[in-house]
């Protein structure tokens, strides 16, 4: 069980963490377009387990045509915090992350504090920029983390990637994000702020099921 929180002043928006705040898609931070979609992506334990795989080796965003370059994870061990169950109760001590995995290629697997490269077009528009891993899960029924802008991206902001298998056997792909204009055009024209997170969301849904679950 892992669960690691990384903050410090080099992302270049105020609002760390806002993906996860309950009442984004209406009170998104200043000057930001919100957005979300969860999806279901199948049943039962190994979909689960393989879909968490896939995410944490950076499946998602190779799958939206983004190119990973200089991934670097944090410098010494990150802290791990208390995790919790559905009651509020602690069910893991607080420890230090020190293990890192890497995929077949060499690459490391997501962890909190990690900088990624990325470069790429969606749907003709840019989508270049460096980002940081604000924050990791791994949890026996929840595995996801969070990207914040660092620089030289169109927009500034974030967007969390979560698994959950749920009580019910079902398991469900959630994406949220904020992003605020920062390239001219996109300031000028909000509605490709919109059109470039459509199509990256759809990237990510094929990359992690292939099956393309209708959005719920």
């Amino acid at each position: 069980m892992r669960r690691g929180t990384f903050r410090d002043d080099t992302v270049d928006y105020a609002a760390v963490g806002a993906t996860q705040a309950a009442d984004l898609m209406h009170f998104p931070p200043e000057r930001s377009i919100p957005a979300e979609e969860s999806w279901r992506i199948g049943s039962g334990e190994a979909r689960f387990r393989a879909a968490g795989e896939a995410l944490l080796s950076w499946t998602a965003q190779r799958g939206a045509g983004l190119t990973l370059k200089d991934v670097r994870p944090a410098s010494g061990p990150m802290y791990s915090g208390v995790s919790f169950d559905a009651e509020g109760n602690a069910v893991a001590p607080s420890r230090t992350e020190t293990d890192l995995r890497y995929d077949s290629d060499g690459t490391p697997y997501v962890g909190a504090g990690t900088t990624v490269r990325v470069d790429g077009r969606v749907g003709g528009m840019r989508a270049d920029a460096e980002l940081r891993v604000i924050f990791a899960v791994e949890e026996p029924r929840r595995i996801g983390f969070a990207l914040g802008t660092v620089g030289e991206s169109v927009v500034s902001g974030e967007e969390s990637f979560m698994l959950d298998w749920h009580d019910n056997d079902e398991v469900w792909f959630t994406v949220r994000a904020f992003d605020a204009p920062r390239a001219m055009l996109y300031r000028m024209l909000p509605a490709l702020v919109r059109r470039r997170r459509r199509e990256l969301f759809t990237r990510y849904l094929r990359a992690i099921s292939p099956l393309y679950s209708t959005p719920a």
